[in-house]
């Protein structure tokens, strides 16, 4: 990685790595006492291993000049790696969460590991760690391709995935500490939004900076949702995370807005997580990858324009519906719900359009179990949508809210269309970044699909009934006018629908483990002689897509 850069490059991230090393050490000094320090001295071990990489290369030759007319693709390499690590760490604490509610004394006896500090490191880990690294990884990949020009530089694109996976470190290690800012999307700690805000602006740059220098006068619809995906998660962010730390040397802070207000900003976030991050970069992934896989164009790139701007501009607005029968004024309540309802449309247009893609490409799909990936997630995308706006309305809204149904919807979600889209993706990459002309066992791939898609039946089945038997018990009175049932009945009553959904997890994990095996035996093949392998093997493209480069 070191060898790539040029001299300058190196000086430069140098200074950067010293830098981040003295941060740490103040945080340490700062935060003896304090879950800073633990963070401080994190962020000096990071530094130092920078700083010790950088100078044991510091004097090897400087690349070539011939490296610009190929693209630069080790940071996405780099970045499926790491999101395949993080996903068998975010699923395996997702079911271990999950065999708690059905064995509490799964903590063993110890505060790390309670509910409420490894509930939040898992949900960082899968969406965060595995998401996030993946559309970093993604994005920098179809960035260059539909745009025919390569990375601005080699320094920048290292900082962004490398810094953002500190963030992800910092956070999960912060929960297990205990330390959030108490939100429904646990926040980690101020000095980790801050740090994220200088890694996301990068990101950004990054990717002005590349289509500044474009080849391709047109911008790839991928490249309208990765932008959006960007730009909005940063707003979001810096909006969501303002907050007054009570010193230089606590990790504890207040967040700047209280009561009715704060929840409002919570779930004008928290929603608009779930449609710039969850959605829209990987409508980007989606858009891309499926037309090359299928070899099909784009059923209708029109379409898919205005889906965007659809979604765009509806999501904004939806996040209240979350708030229904609550202090909230009821204006707000009703316009977050009709939103909801309206995003309907921009949203299964975005899933119709994937699925007539597919139109003479149905035998690919049945005989390739990388494309059906791609083509479940359609599906799911579709009806977690559905889903998602008849939740909101608020009759139904009052049944499903605070139930197991919302978890099972947002797994029919994060599991059905971001993990499906995700892997679809990641296993149509590999081969080509690694100069394969197939995944090291298709099998196995075939494998993962079944037991993901299973999995996520399996879960979403037993949390949509375990949902609504909750929802029902909550509101059963008896003929004197009481409740019919404690809490305590409906938590007992979840029992087998719990032991199911930890099943169905586990099911999951397993097809995730398959798959980190195929893709390290996929790379490893990839180190044979040069002889051996597809060097110069160019990757496929989708109608409308713009030729490739040389070196492809």
């Amino acid at each position: 990685m070191i060898a790539q850069l040029t001299k300058s490059e190196r000086q430069l991230a140098l200074v950067i790595l010293l830098a981040i090393t003295i941060c740490g050490l103040a945080m340490g000094i700062a935060g003896r006492d304090d879950p800073l320090g633990v963070h401080g001295a994190i962020v000096i071990l990071a530094g130092l291993a920078g700083i010790f990489g950088v100078i044991y290369a510091y004097y090897e030759p400087e690349p070539s000049e011939a490296r610009l007319a190929l693209y630069y693709d080790d940071p996405s390499k780099v970045g499926i790696i790491l999101a395949m690590g993080w996903v068998l760490i975010g699923l395996f604490i997702g079911d271990w969460v999950a065999w708690q509610l059905v064995f509490p004394n799964l903590t063993f006896d110890a505060g790390w590991s309670s509910f409420g500090r490894i509930r939040p490191a898992h949900t960082s880990a899968v969406i965060f760690g595995f998401g996030g690294n993946a559309l970093i990884a993604t994005s920098f990949y179809v960035l260059q391709r539909t745009s025919r020009a390569r990375l601005p530089d080699q320094l920048s694109p290292w900082f962004v995935l490398l810094g953002y996976n500190l963030f992800c470190i910092i956070a999960a290690t912060g929960y297990l500490m205990g330390v959030t800012q108490s939100k429904e999307y646990a926040e980690p700690e101020w000095y980790a939004d801050i740090w994220l805000v200088v890694v996301w602006v990068a990101y950004f740059i990054i990717y002005l900076r590349t289509l500044v220098r474009r080849k391709e006068p047109h911008i790839y619809v991928s490249n309208w949702y990765y932008m959006a995906f960007i730009l909005v998660v940063a707003i979001l962010h810096i909006v969501n995370n303002l907050a007054v730390p009570v010193s230089w040397g606590h990790a504890k802070s207040y967040s700047a807005f209280s009561g009715v207000q704060d929840a409002m900003t919570q779930w004008w976030y928290g929603h608009n997580a779930v449609a710039f991050f969850l959605t829209s970069g990987f409508l980007g992934m989606m858009y891309y990858y499926m037309p090359i896989r299928a070899g099909r164009p784009i059923f209708s790139y029109r379409l898919s324009i205005i889906s965007f701007w659809g979604i765009t501009f509806m999501y904004m607005w939806a996040g209240s519906h979350h708030l229904h029968y609550t202090a909230l004024p009821q204006w707000v309540q009703t316009l977050g719900m009709t939103f909801s309802i309206m995003l309907l449309v921009p949203s299964w247009a975005s899933a119709g359009n994937a699925l007539l893609t597919l139109n003479g490409a149905w035998h690919k799909v049945r005989d390739d179990a990388t494309l059906r990936f791609m083509m479940v997630a359609a599906v799911f995308y579709g009806l977690s949508t559905f889903e998602g706006s008849f939740m909101a309305i608020r009759s139904v809204n009052s049944l499903s809210h605070y139930t197991d149904w919302t978890v099972g919807h947002v797994h029919a979600g994060a599991l059905g269309w971001v993990a499906m889209i995700t892997f679809g993706s990641i296993y149509a990459s590999v081969p080509w970044l690694w100069k394969r002309e197939r995944m090291y066992s298709d099998r196995l791939v075939e494998w993962h699909f079944w037991l993901a898609l299973s999995g996520t039946l399996v879960y979403v089945f037993a949390m949509w009934n375990s949902g609504i038997i909750q929802g029902l018990m909550w509101r059963t009175y008896t003929e004197s006018g009481t409740l019919a049932y404690s809490f305590v009945d409906s938590v007992a009553a979840m029992r087998p629908y719990y032991i199911a959904r930890a099943i169905g997890g586990l099911m999951f994990l397993s097809g995730a483990v398959i798959g980190c095996v195929n893709i390290w035996m996929t790379i490893r093949a990839a180190h044979q002689p040069a002889d051996e392998r597809l060097a110069d093997r160019p990757v496929p493209r989708p109608a409308g897509v713009p030729a490739f480069q040389p070196g492809e």
